[in-house]
């Protein structure tokens, strides 16, 4: 039984990306590790060989937003890193986020358990989306509280969207309504882990965010829909009063101990009052996401209404504890 990581990346430094800790947080498990790397004008591919690991295979690629709008060239990326990859079970890492170095065994079990159960196409992790610093995490509707991390080593398997999850393809043949179709495709049948992915794509100096923001969404709208869109949107990123999100407690990943301690940005945050009335609501801000989320998170047990759900569930995996 052999195991791919794999992700892609561009710009990571100018961007603000911890690259090369999302790489090192999956790469013990991994017998190789796949990046299709971007176009990149900065020294994302220094840091990636600053790792210094004989597991990693580099793919060059060129991206091509004019053609692959909406962001699908995440996932277009994404195919390509996942189809230079051989092993048996592919551990996808997007590099702004990390895994726990004390859920590795976990998934690597899962991994070896359902190997020979070709039903089993993938495994679902749970989130940890982090907002404006280490300490804040968000836990409500606007967010997604699983994701699939693990796929099946399929080629009927394709990332879908922008790139946050993947569906087997009837038919695929890499073009752009590809990736944004809904027809002649499914979703996966996976098994859910106890385990966390810890999403670190909202925390970023303040300038940095609108710039990301910026760029985000040149390629999903377009340059002259972007100016409409952020016309009101600040040079630094607003994050608002930071202490109404849930307090995270718990230890992050070891591999981005040394990123984490970067942050100097505390004295541009909020942590306390009210939201700054002169700027449009972020998305969890609007009261109705916040009643359905005390719904979901007070008189439901956590389940979600609605909402973004791209997987099926046939069952749950644990270590015993």
């Amino acid at each position: 039984m052999k195991i791919s990581g794999f992700t892609f990346v561009k710009n990571a430094s100018k961007l603000y990306i911890p690259a090369k800790e999302a790489i090192l947080s999956i790469l013990p498990i991994c017998d190789e590790f796949v990046i299709a790397l971007g176009d990149n004008d900065d020294n994302t591919l220094e840091l990636i060989n600053s790792i210094g690991s004989d597991k990693i295979r580099i793919v060059h690629t060129v991206w091509d937003t004019s053609t692959y709008t909406r962001n699908t060239e995440f996932a277009r990326q994404t195919d390509i890193a996942k189809q230079n990859c051989t092993g048996d079970w592919l551990f996808y890492i997007q590099c702004d986020e990390a895994i726990h170095e004390a859920n590795l065994p976990l998934v690597k079990s899962a991994c070896e358990h359902y190997n020979n159960q070709k039903e089993v196409e993938g495994f679902l992790f749970n989130y940890y989306h982090f907002w404006g610093d280490y300490k804040h995490y968000h836990n409500d509707h606007v967010w997604y509280k699983k994701e699939i991390r693990v796929i099946r080593n399929d080629s009927k398997i394709h990332s879908w969207k922008d790139a946050q999850s993947f569906r087997w393809f009837e038919q695929h043949d890499g073009k752009f309504e590809d990736y944004q179709k809904k027809e002649g495709c499914r979703k996966l049948n996976v098994i859910e882990l106890k385990a966390y992915i810890f999403h670190y794509g909202y925390v970023r100096p303040p300038e940095l965010m609108t710039k990301k923001t910026k760029k985000n969404s040149n390629s999903y709208r377009g340059e002259e829909a972007t100016a409409a869109f952020m016309k009101n949107e600040p040079d630094a990123h607003d994050y608002g009063p930071l202490h109404k999100l849930n307090t995270f407690s718990g230890e992050h990943p070891r591999v981005m101990e040394g990123w984490i301690n970067k942050h100097d940005w505390g004295n541009q945050l909020q942590y306390e009052g009210s939201r700054n009335s002169n700027r449009p609501k972020h998305k969890h801000e609007k009261t109705k996401y916040r009643v359905v989320s005390w719904i979901e998170n007070n008189l439901i047990g956590g389940r979600v209404i609605g909402g973004f759900k791209n997987y099926n569930i046939v069952g749950k995996f644990y270590l015993e504890e």
